[in-house]
């Protein structure tokens, strides 16, 4: 009984956050039609999808209010960027092949290579800026300056040629084709409360417009944020030796450091929207925009959705100290994410090619980092002697 509470919160937490995701695309997918492929890919829609990572964050750092909020922070932004590179590249790509789109997808390498450059250095600017036992203010300004960094050079970079140059009229034209879009017949009001669909709530007359799109976008952020904070107390008690449940009484936990429950719970519980963006995006032929989401998100979720609550929290309440053992596990975390990244990368530009092959060793990489933190959960130790290589491995570095 114990996890269960906590599991049954988590799995509530996905739904609402799976619903609201829907909304989420559908209004970042109108904010952003005027981007080219693979640009709106890994701004709007990234940015759009990581909302649950930034609350998260957010909330384990205001709840906890210490290192250990912190390490949940490290947790669910590290581990949702290895379920971002890993998982949703192969389900997208799964998906496609499975409903006979194609044996396998195209995408651009100028693309892979600018989002997964872009984000190796991200997490080496990462991996060297939080490797002190003291975090301040600075730290979080600092990653969100990297991000706007990115963002810039995302636009500035975006040829004329990718811009839909057309005549005011054909933009007229296409507004009034995309406003009037059949979206089937609208559920009753009351049907699209009780599912929780966000998008027949906002979007009555079957029309995508900017007066439904933004307060659609508003709204499903306002219920991701809700929802993350039960996201964020479900984790707590998970990981706790005992955890006390109002009006139930006192229930036993896991025992493990929160980082670890943060890591593979609410990493891929924050992780639905990605994940519905880039199928839909790869199902309809837009691949590009299917994998940049995915890396964007990463460069989003390591600058903004840490570096953000690190800022608002160091400023209202001072530093954050972390002992050595809190220190040593997010240098092992970080210089893992290094790694998996580099070897994600590599698999996305081998060849201008993802197939079954690629999809599956995607996933059997994200399925060993898994057996691995269940592995330093419970003290294995192989997982310790790897954690070890790794922590060691920074130090030689003189990154920590």
């Amino acid at each position: 009984m114990g996890i269960i509470i906590p599991l049954i919160l988590i799995a509530i937490s996905c739904v609402v956050i799976w619903r609201a995701g829907d909304g989420f695309m559908t209004a970042s997918e109108y904010i952003g039609r005027n981007l080219s492929e693979g640009v709106r890919g890994a701004s709007i829609n990234a940015i759009a999808s990581s909302m649950p990572e930034v609350f998260t964050s957010l909330f384990f750092l205001f709840v906890l209010q210490n290192a250990d909020g912190f390490s949940g922070g490290i947790g669910t932004t590290a581990g949702s960027a290895i379920f971002n590179s890993m998982v949703i590249p192969a389900v997208s790509v799964i998906a496609v092949i499975g409903i006979g789109l194609a044996k396998r997808i195209e995408v651009s390498k100028k693309v892979m290579l600018r989002d997964g450059i872009a984000l190796i250095i991200t997490e080496l600017i990462f991996l060297v800026l939080i490797s002190g036992n003291t975090l301040d203010w600075y730290h979080g300004l600092v990653l969100m300056g990297v991000y706007v960094v990115y963002i810039t050079y995302m636009f500035m970079s975006m040829k004329s040629s990718q811009k839909k140059e057309v005549s005011p009229d054909t933009v007229v034209e296409e507004e009034e084709e995309e406003e009037e879009e059949d979206r089937g017949p609208a559920p009753s009001f009351f049907m699209s409360l009780l599912t929780f669909n966000l998008e027949d709530l906002f979007i009555r007359n079957n029309k995508v417009t900017g007066k439904n799109a933004w307060p659609l976008l508003l709204f499903s952020t306002l219920a991701i944020a809700m929802v993350c904070y039960l996201l964020v107390v479900a984790c707590e008690w998970m990981g706790a030796e005992v955890y006390e449940v109002p009006f139930l009484g006192s229930f036993n936990g896991l025992g493990i450091p929160l980082m670890f429950v943060a890591l593979v719970l609410a990493s891929a519980a924050s992780s639905f929207p990605d994940t519905i963006i880039s199928i839909k995006d790869a199902q309809r032929g837009q691949y590009d925009d299917a994998i940049s989401n995915a890396l964007g998100s990463n460069i989003f979720d390591v600058c903004f959705a840490l570096g953000f609550p690190l800022f608002i929290f160091c400023i209202m309440h001072g530093p954050i100290h972390m002992d050595l053992e809190m220190v040593n596990l997010s240098s092992e975390l970080r210089f893992l994410l290094l790694i998996l990244t580099v070897i994600a990368v590599v698999i996305f530009t081998s060849t201008k090619y993802i197939g079954k092959l690629k999809a599956f060793i995607l996933l059997a990489i994200y399925f060993l980092f898994i057996a691995y933190i269940i592995g330093r959960s419970a003290d294995n130790e192989i997982a310790a002697s790897i954690a070890d290589f790794l922590v060691s491995t920074v130090r030689m570095l003189s990154i920590n």
